[in-house]
């Protein structure tokens, strides 16, 4: 009888040579393009416009709405990722669904529903606002925007990882006579960090680069409410290709170290967990 292959897809030189051509033409060659107008500049001119006033203030309001927005993101994704893996009731998954709603909806729709909803007429706004609380043109706006953008990345990352949790664990945990927050610290918990660490990072990571969404209920005040995005796209307006470019190296060379620190971690974690068991 003859064999059949068990690989579905042509071969690995074929396969693996696509595949590097697709990840050199999206992500390899812009980075390389960007690095290449840097080091055109010297590394004077690019110190220079790093820390310039008004880039120190756009750095400043966006790692801190990224870092308020990861903090709610992490809070409220592990809930919702609770809710949907361990209870089954009426409208689970339209909720479900729900989720991903801000990977579909256009960034600057989203911009536009949130001035709408806190606007001082607006659903949320004519509560908030009479009570001394402004949202619109505030970095309060900023952070809403960034978590609704990018909560779907530790739902997401999460809610598989719950769905594996072996119950007969739990089951067993609560003979001995384990208490419900004791089997979350010590059975639940350490499987679902690497997962819901990796969620987190990619929602700071999401929310750092944020543009469409910010742009709108931001207001865009220069050392106030102006996000490194926005900077970037008004250098461009200018015609300062440099300038957006040391700029935009400066976000990625944050969130490329955010993710390497998180690999890192988790690799830790993974190593930990199995000289444990």
């Amino acid at each position: 009888m003859p064999t059949r292959s068990k690989h579905l897809l042509p071969g690995f030189g074929l396969t693996m040579g696509i595949s590097l051509f697709y990840i050199s033409l999206i992500i390899v060659l812009p980075i390389a393009a960007m690095l290449l107008k840097l080091a055109g500049m010297g590394f004077p001119e690019f110190w220079r416009i790093v820390t310039s006033n008004r880039a120190l203030a756009a750095y400043r309001v966006t790692f801190s709405s990224a870092f308020y927005a990861t903090i709610l993101n992490g809070i409220i994704g592990l809930l919702l990722a609770w809710v949907l893996t361990r209870y089954r009731f009426p409208g689970r998954r339209i909720l479900d669904a729900l989720v991903d709603l801000p990977f579909a909806l256009p960034t600057a729709v989203a911009g536009l529903v949130l001035v709408t909803l806190f606007a001082n007429t607006g659903w949320y706004g004519q509560f908030l606002e009479p009570n001394g609380i402004k949202v619109n043109y505030t970095q309060i706006g900023i952070v809403a925007a960034m978590t609704f953008t990018s909560i779907p990345f530790v739902v997401r990352a999460v809610q598989p990882v719950l769905e594996e949790v072996d119950e007969s664990l739990e089951a067993a945990a609560r003979t001995l006579g384990a208490s419900r927050w004791q089997i979350f610290a010590r059975i639940i918990w350490p499987t679902i960090m690497p997962a819901f660490i990796g969620g987190c990072v990619l929602s700071f990571a999401r929310s750092l680069g944020e543009f469409g969404a910010v742009v709108f209920i931001a207001g865009n005040l220069p050392g106030l409410t102006e996000i490194v995005s926005l900077l970037i796209f008004i250098r461009l307006e200018e015609y300062s290709y440099e300038g957006a470019a040391a700029l935009a190296f400066v976000l990625l060379l944050v969130a490329f170290l955010t993710l390497l620190a998180t690999n890192a971690l988790s690799a830790h974690q993974t190593r930990y967990a199995e000289r444990s068991t």
